[in-house]
């Protein structure tokens, strides 16, 4: 456990902090005017490696060595030049700041953080951290590594949990959730959805999946797995049979089949890494990660309404529990998520595969973003 403290004049910043694995949604944009949710839970933190907010610099003022340097293989449309590292907080966890007048960015129903540093140090005025609130950005509070330095926390040691711990008792998360609006002439609205962690979820694992594809036909597990998935693959890579396979792999569940060339794992939420399986028959399937709740209602869906124990509904009785309530289109993978971590896997360097990141504006035509 830390405590992040002002470099300037060393006051308390956070309550207490454990430190996970950075969400895969954190740079999710949703929707439009969409109230999102908080990022981190209450009491953690996430170290984000990659800079974040501006100043920006376009791609053709970055040398390809010096992109590569900072492990991006394919053009993008412009690089944060700021300082990687930011330590990603709930806002609820910080404690002796304020906020800066007039840094308000370019918000429209709250703080973007666009105009860098919105939040100071009350004690000496040091600007310390980026309050993100506005519709459609998940909240957070985003400590600047040049300002804030984090000590360890005396007397408190967190568990890390074990993947058998994990998969017993870890959240799944469900696929679907009511989003909420900003209230308008007519109040407050919320409306059905496909999960946005799902859809963040699915746009990293569907860029390993690209990769993981050689540029052949692949066949996910069907259910709810290939409505996340299956169609954006059958899109996105050349028809005909398919020559490779992807199966769902992790703790608590049997060893993978010999002849499975891709694995669909569970990423530890405390540490980040990913579930390896044990034995030679998938030593050379590529993994390719799932948030661990994401993984766990792929292998163990939740039944939308309960169902008699046994038996049947007697005859005279009539149901009146709601039909289970879903978003009224096809699953859609988080295509910035999607790129974001495409153009940071070597293997996009790959003519096929460089051929499909230049194509994803293309495939909005066939709504799969």
């Amino acid at each position: 456990m830390f405590v992040f403290v002002c470099v300037g004049c060393g006051a308390e910043l956070t309550t207490a902090l454990s430190q996970v694995a950075l969400p895969v949604h954190a740079r999710q944009t949703y929707g439009n005017g969409a109230q999102l949710p908080v990022l981190m839970e209450p009491g953690t933190f996430a170290v984000d490696p990659d800079p974040w907010g501006g100043p920006w610099r376009m791609w053709d003022e970055i040398d390809p060595g010096e992109a590569e340097a900072r492990g991006i293989y394919a053009p993008v449309h412009a690089l944060s030049d700021s300082a990687p590292g930011a330590s990603v907080i709930a806002p609820g966890d910080i404690r002796g700041t304020r906020l800066i007048p007039g840094k308000l960015g370019g918000a429209c129903c709250g703080l973007d953080g666009a105009d860098g540093p919105n939040m100071a140090c009350e004690a000496c005025g040091l600007p310390v951290a980026t309050r993100v609130d506005d519709c459609s950005l998940w909240q957070a509070i985003r400590l600047s590594p040049d300002a804030v330095r984090r000590v360890p926390a005396d007397g408190i040691h967190p568990v890390r949990l074990s993947w058998a711990q994990l998969a017993e008792k870890g959240e799944a998360i469900p696929p679907f959730e009511p989003i909420a609006t900003w209230g308008g002439p007519s109040g407050s609205n919320h409306y059905w959805s496909w999960s946005p962690r799902w859809e963040a979820a699915a746009g990293q694992a569907l860029a390993h999946l690209l990769t993981a594809s050689q540029g052949e036909p692949v066949e996910v597990p069907g259910g709810l797995a290939a409505d996340v998935f299956q169609r954006a693959l059958d899109t996105l890579l050349p028809g005909g049979p398919a020559k490779r396979r992807a199966v769902l792999a992790g703790p608590g569940r049997r060893s993978p089949e010999a002849g499975a060339d891709i694995l669909l794992v569970p990423v530890h939420p405390q540490t980040g890494r990913t579930w390896t399986p044990n034995g030679t028959a998938a030593a050379s399937a590529y993994l390719v990660p799932l948030p661990l709740g994401v993984w766990l209602w792929l292998v163990s869906p939740q039944p939308h309404l309960p169902v008699p124990a046994s038996g049947r509904i007697p005859q005279d009785v009539l149901r009146d529990d709601p039909l289970p309530l879903l978003p009224n289109y096809l699953f859609r993978a988080d295509r910035e998520t999607l790129q974001h971590t495409l153009v940071r896997l070597p293997a996009v360097r790959s003519p096929w595969l460089r051929t499909i990141l230049d194509n994803l504006t293309q495939a909005t035509s066939a709504h799969l973003f």
